[in-house]
């Protein structure tokens, strides 16, 4: 089970309150969480990322266990503690 805090705006969006959990089938990267959003929340579409290229957006961030994931490669592992929900994956508005 993946932990995934989403900023004010976007839970509001979303038309969510607390943290999201996700499970994930195959790998937890940035990309798969990214992409299991977009699919449970599809107004979400183009707010994290663009949707032609998949590329952050420039004001958005992601951190998890108190590193900065933001410029990580999508296909990047996420940290164990995070994989196994004990760490929350955070999308920061800048």
């Amino acid at each position: 089970m993946i932990r995934v805090v989403l900023p004010a705006h976007l839970k509001n969006l979303a038309k969510v309150t607390g943290e999201v959990q996700l499970d994930l089938t195959g790998p937890a990267t940035q990309g798969t969480v990214l992409d299991e959003i977009e699919a449970r929340f599809p107004m979400l579409l183009g707010t994290i990322r663009d949707r032609h290229t998949g590329k952050r957006r420039p004001f958005v961030r992601f951190y998890a266990c108190e590193e900065d994931l933001s410029n990580d490669p999508p296909d990047t592992p996420l940290p164990d503690r995070v994989v196994a929900g004990h760490e929350p994956f955070i999308i920061l508005g800048a």
